[in-house]
Protein backbone atom coordinates (compact mmCIF):
# COMPACT_ATOMS: atom_id res chain seq x y z
CA UNK A 1 0.00 0.00 0.00
CA UNK A 2 1.14 3.30 -1.03
CA UNK A 3 -0.10 6.94 0.10
CA UNK A 4 0.57 8.79 -2.80
CA UNK A 5 1.46 12.11 -2.88
CA UNK A 6 1.30 14.50 -5.51
CA UNK A 7 2.82 18.44 -6.47
CA UNK A 8 -0.88 20.23 -5.16
CA UNK A 9 -1.06 19.14 -1.86
CA UNK A 10 -3.48 16.06 -2.50
CA UNK A 11 -2.79 12.75 -1.10
CA UNK A 12 -4.26 9.42 -1.38
CA UNK A 13 -4.52 6.26 1.08
CA UNK A 14 -6.41 3.28 0.06
CA UNK A 15 -9.20 5.65 -1.78
CA UNK A 16 -9.21 8.24 0.69
CA UNK A 17 -8.44 12.01 0.02
CA UNK A 18 -6.58 14.11 2.27
CA UNK A 19 -4.83 17.24 2.15
CA UNK A 20 -0.72 17.29 3.00
CA UNK A 21 2.13 19.85 3.00
CA UNK A 22 5.10 19.33 1.11
CA UNK A 23 8.74 20.89 0.63
CA UNK A 24 8.70 25.15 0.59
CA UNK A 25 10.54 24.36 -2.68
CA UNK A 26 8.21 21.80 -3.95
CA UNK A 27 8.90 18.59 -5.80
CA UNK A 28 12.29 17.65 -7.60
CA UNK A 29 13.65 14.65 -9.24
CA UNK A 30 15.29 12.81 -6.30
CA UNK A 31 18.74 12.81 -8.51
CA UNK A 32 18.38 16.88 -7.99
CA UNK A 33 17.80 16.51 -4.62
CA UNK A 34 20.51 18.45 -1.99
CA UNK A 35 20.52 19.27 2.41
CA UNK A 36 19.07 22.02 3.28
CA UNK A 37 17.33 22.71 -0.09
CA UNK A 38 13.67 22.68 1.27
CA UNK A 39 12.70 20.59 -1.79
CA UNK A 40 10.71 16.98 -1.40
CA UNK A 41 11.99 14.21 -3.39
CA UNK A 42 10.01 12.69 -6.42
CA UNK A 43 10.07 8.54 -6.03
CA UNK A 44 8.52 5.83 -3.55
CA UNK A 45 10.02 5.83 -0.17
CA UNK A 46 9.19 2.72 2.30
CA UNK A 47 7.97 3.73 5.65
CA UNK A 48 11.05 2.55 7.88
CA UNK A 49 9.31 2.99 11.33
CA UNK A 50 7.12 5.25 13.41
CA UNK A 51 8.79 7.07 15.95
CA UNK A 52 6.19 8.81 18.38
CA UNK A 53 5.62 11.18 21.42
CA UNK A 54 4.18 8.56 24.12
CA UNK A 55 3.81 11.56 26.66
CA UNK A 56 1.79 13.51 24.27
CA UNK A 57 -0.30 10.33 22.57
CA UNK A 58 0.09 7.33 24.17
CA UNK A 59 0.87 4.22 22.20
CA UNK A 60 0.67 3.93 18.31
CA UNK A 61 -1.51 1.76 17.02
CA UNK A 62 0.00 -0.03 14.22
CA UNK A 63 1.49 -3.08 12.15
CA UNK A 64 4.99 -1.29 11.94
CA UNK A 65 7.74 -1.17 14.00
CA UNK A 66 7.35 1.81 16.61
CA UNK A 67 9.10 2.82 19.16
CA UNK A 68 8.44 5.87 21.64
CA UNK A 69 10.89 9.35 21.25
CA UNK A 70 12.71 10.34 24.06
CA UNK A 71 14.07 13.78 25.05
CA UNK A 72 18.03 13.04 23.66
CA UNK A 73 16.22 11.90 20.02
CA UNK A 74 18.37 13.36 17.12
CA UNK A 75 18.58 13.13 13.61
CA UNK A 76 22.19 13.59 11.89
CA UNK A 77 22.13 15.89 9.08
CA UNK A 78 25.71 17.16 8.70
CA UNK A 79 26.69 15.80 5.45
CA UNK A 80 30.25 15.80 6.77
CA UNK A 81 29.33 13.10 9.71
CA UNK A 82 29.54 9.40 8.80
CA UNK A 83 25.93 9.13 10.98
CA UNK A 84 24.80 11.45 7.92
CA UNK A 85 20.87 10.80 7.89
CA UNK A 86 20.95 8.70 10.79
CA UNK A 87 19.61 8.31 14.11
CA UNK A 88 21.80 9.92 17.03
CA UNK A 89 21.82 10.83 20.81
CA UNK A 90 21.89 13.90 21.44
CA UNK A 91 24.34 15.57 22.76
CA UNK A 92 25.95 14.71 19.31
CA UNK A 93 29.34 15.99 17.89
CA UNK A 94 27.76 17.12 14.49
CA UNK A 95 24.72 18.78 13.60
CA UNK A 96 21.53 17.52 14.19
CA UNK A 97 17.67 17.99 13.91
CA UNK A 98 16.05 17.61 17.12
CA UNK A 99 13.25 14.89 17.37
CA UNK A 100 11.61 16.19 20.81
CA UNK A 101 10.03 19.32 19.95
CA UNK A 102 7.73 21.92 21.69
CA UNK A 103 5.30 22.46 18.75
CA UNK A 104 3.72 18.86 17.66
CA UNK A 105 5.06 18.44 14.29
CA UNK A 106 7.02 15.01 15.38
CA UNK A 107 4.06 14.12 17.85
CA UNK A 108 4.45 11.45 14.87
CA UNK A 109 7.47 11.03 12.39
CA UNK A 110 7.97 8.70 9.81
CA UNK A 111 11.10 7.91 8.51
CA UNK A 112 11.55 7.19 5.44
CA UNK A 113 13.77 5.45 2.99
CA UNK A 114 15.10 7.90 1.09
CA UNK A 115 18.96 8.21 1.00
CA UNK A 116 19.60 6.30 3.50
CA UNK A 117 20.37 2.28 1.88
CA UNK A 118 23.49 3.88 1.63
CA UNK A 119 23.09 7.42 2.92
CA UNK A 120 25.27 9.72 0.21
CA UNK A 121 26.54 12.66 2.01
CA UNK A 122 24.49 15.80 0.83
CA UNK A 123 21.56 14.40 -0.97
CA UNK A 124 19.40 15.10 1.72
CA UNK A 125 18.57 13.97 5.18
CA UNK A 126 15.34 13.31 7.58
CA UNK A 127 12.65 13.02 4.72
CA UNK A 128 9.90 12.31 6.83
CA UNK A 129 5.88 11.36 7.34
CA UNK A 130 4.88 13.66 10.19
CA UNK A 131 2.33 15.86 11.39
CA UNK A 132 1.27 18.81 9.56
CA UNK A 133 1.78 22.30 11.07
CA UNK A 134 -1.56 24.48 11.27
CA UNK A 135 -2.40 25.40 7.30
CA UNK A 136 -0.67 23.27 5.89
CA UNK A 137 2.95 25.33 6.01
CA UNK A 138 5.36 24.09 3.93
CA UNK A 139 7.94 21.58 5.41
CA UNK A 140 11.53 21.81 4.57
CA UNK A 141 11.15 18.83 2.65
CA UNK A 142 9.03 15.86 4.33
CA UNK A 143 5.67 15.42 3.53
CA UNK A 144 3.39 16.04 6.21
CA UNK A 145 -0.52 14.95 7.16
CA UNK A 146 -3.41 16.25 9.42
CA UNK A 147 -2.64 14.17 13.02
CA UNK A 148 -6.06 12.17 12.40
CA UNK A 149 -5.13 11.71 8.64
CA UNK A 150 -1.97 9.94 9.86
CA UNK A 151 -2.69 8.29 12.53
CA UNK A 152 -5.66 6.55 10.28
CA UNK A 153 -2.70 5.40 7.86
CA UNK A 154 -0.47 4.32 9.99
CA UNK A 155 -3.34 1.86 11.60
CA UNK A 156 -3.45 0.27 8.55
CA UNK A 157 0.05 0.51 6.70
CA UNK A 158 1.90 -2.63 6.47
CA UNK A 159 5.96 -3.50 6.21
CA UNK A 160 6.26 -2.73 2.64
CA UNK A 161 3.93 0.46 2.23
CA UNK A 162 5.58 3.40 1.10
CA UNK A 163 4.87 6.88 0.32
CA UNK A 164 5.10 7.77 -3.15
CA UNK A 165 5.69 11.26 -4.73
CA UNK A 166 4.78 12.44 -8.02
CA UNK A 167 6.58 14.31 -10.06
CA UNK A 168 5.57 17.00 -11.66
Amino acid sequence: MDLVVDGRGRAVWTGRRMRCALGRAGIVPARDKREGDGATPAGRWLMRAVLFRADRLGEIVTPLAARALSPDDGWCDDPADPEYNRPVRLPYRAHCERLWRADHVYDVIVPLGYNDDPAIPGRGSAIFLHVARPRFAPTAGCIALAPADLLALLREALPGSAVRVLAG
